[in-house]
């Protein structure tokens, strides 16, 4: 264990200890959110552990303050995404301090809030709240934001209210309003299996999967070239593109199965309905190319975009304690738009840290950018404090 867990700064402490636990997504998150809501019940917090589903994975809920009143939620995720197969210098899952800048997996994405967090709860319970501060931590929201689903229902059933959300995606402490959604869906390309020898008694679901691989892209043209353009993004319009394909037993067997996987991002409140109808339509005309041949469409996992809201209190809450004048969009996809779709709550995503260091070798997050996350959450709650 290294010797930050004892670090004389409390948050750097905290990171500490979450990044040693490896959460990836789909593996046991319990020891994280048991020792998290540990954490804050000793800052007189109340809190309660949510399991997803029927999983090992679970979600945290936890209140300091009032009962009533128009609080605000601070959100994150407590998962990672694997280090296999990259070059890490350092051990992944242990904080390495060189010059300031802090090594782990999950630093910058996005254990460094949840360290944040709890520095926040404890600056919380030694303050007079008028309205309560909220925490809500989800499992495995890197593999499409799966298991906040589960928390945001206990929200729900109880009735949870706020006057905004804070999902604290590293933004560099940029307050971001919009992102896009996304819809991953799997195409399975049927054929007919034969020996090599003689290919033409069979049907080859490669090259059935090859076309559909084809006629993805042309939605994408179709989609560079569509009248609905955002310029506030990088990228202006929706996304589609192939990421995933598998087909064949063997080379002297013609297959007869191939499976394409592919994803299409959208424009804040934009559909997949009708670019998904109009893949479906040229399917249906590349299977008739193939007697014997079938095309099957599955939807595997999907969020909305987060929808910008024009002049929202948590929006101008994020500002000032930000320090910023304008709001930004973001790229990447989050927890976000579902807090607003689901629970109607308000919501911006500003946090510490770069996204452009997450997922990769050697991530990291600054001491000074932790600060900042500090002292950002600290005016946030100063904000509850006041009738």
């Amino acid at each position: 264990m290294t010797s930050l867990l004892h670090d004389s700064n409390p948050t750097v402490a905290a990171l500490a200890h979450l990044v040693a636990w490896p959460t990836l997504s789909r593996e046991s998150n319990l020891g994280l959110i048991e020792w998290y809501a540990q954490q804050l019940r000793a800052a007189h917090a109340t809190a309660t552990i949510v399991r997803h589903e029927e999983t090992d994975r679970y979600g945290l809920f936890a209140t300091i303050g009032p009962d009533t009143g128009q609080g605000i939620v601070l959100s994150g995720h407590s998962d990672v995404v694997p280090v296999r197969g990259q070059g890490w210098t350092y051990d992944p899952f242990s904080l390495t301090d060189r010059d300031g800048k802090l090594f782990a997996r999950g630093s910058s994405d996005m254990k460094g809030f949840l360290a944040c967090m709890l520095t926040a709860a404890r600056y919380a319970a030694g303050r007079t709240l008028r309205h309560p501060l909220h925490f809500a931590i989800s499992c495995d929201e890197e593999i499409g934001c799966v298991g906040v689903r589960s928390l945001l229902a206990f929200l729900r059933e109880r009735g949870i209210t706020a006057r905004g959300c804070i999902v604290g995606e590293p933004t560099g402490l940029q307050v971001a309003v919009a992102h896009k959604g996304k819809v991953a869906a799997r195409i399975v390309c049927h054929g007919r299996a034969a020996h090599s020898a003689n290919p033409m008694l069979g049907c080859n679901a490669i090259q059935i999967a090859a076309r559909m691989t084809q006629e993805v892209a042309r939605i994408q043209a179709e989609m560079m070239d569509a009248p609905i353009q955002d310029p506030s993004f990088d990228v202006p319009f929706n996304t589609a593109q192939v990421g995933l394909i598998n087909g064949g037993v063997a080379l002297n067997i013609v297959p007869d199965r191939c499976e394409i996987q592919f994803e299409m991002r959208l424009l804040p409140g934009q559909s997949a309905d009708t670019w998904l109808e109009r893949l479906r339509e040229r399917a249906v005309g590349v299977a008739a190319d193939y007697p014997g041949g079938a095309i099957d469409f599955e939807i595997i996992n999907e969020y909305p975009g987060l929808v910008p809201e024009p002049d929202t209190a948590i929006r101008n809450i994020a500002l000032q304690a930000s320090q910023h004048n304008a709001v930004t969009t973001i790229g990447f996809g989050t927890e976000a738009g579902l807090f607003q779709q689901e629970l109607t709550l308000p919501t911006v995503i500003c946090g510490p840290g770069s996204i452009d260091r997450a997922h990769k070798a050697d991530e990291y997050i600054t001491r000074d950018e932790l600060a900042a996350g500090d002292a950002f959450l600290a005016r946030i709650v100063d904000t509850l404090c006041v009738v």
